[in-house]
């Protein structure tokens, strides 16, 4: 075990559920908790965020195992939320607001990889 590694993931981790908690507590102030914005918002930045970061590393930036493992495994990985996605998504079934659900899931999933091919794109359009 590389303790160097296990801290970054450690940090990082810390960092992004943070900023997770607090952009969810955001979006509910802003649009309110009828649905799941905040989550949605949050697999969508965070999937475009760990396509910019693995296209980053993959053809330009020279980053230490450490800072990949910090911003991807991290940041990305305590910020996005696909578990609570997945508890969202029942919440919404349970309730029976099916068509709110399958809206969900569908987006969710979509402009999620949507957002990791954008940033793919984006960074692949700076390095190019």
């Amino acid at each position: 075990m590389n303790v160097q590694l296990l801290a970054a993931v450690a940090i990082g981790g810390s960092l992004g559920s943070v900023a997770r908690y607090l952009v969810a507590i955001g979006a509910g102030r802003l649009v309110g908790t009828d649905f799941p914005w905040g989550t949605l918002v949050i697999n969508i930045v965070g999937s475009f965020l760990i396509g910019a970061f693995a296209e980053a590393f993959a053809l330009s930036w020279n980053a230490s195992q450490a800072m990949r493992v910090f911003l991807t495994v991290g940041i990305c990985g305590g910020f996005t939320t696909f578990s609570t996605f997945s508890l969202d998504a029942i919440v919404l079934m349970q309730r029976g607001e099916l068509w709110s659900a399958g809206t969900y899931i569908a987006a969710s999933v979509a402009l999620s990889i949507f957002a990791l091919f954008g940033g793919l794109l984006l960074v692949r359009a700076f390095t190019a």
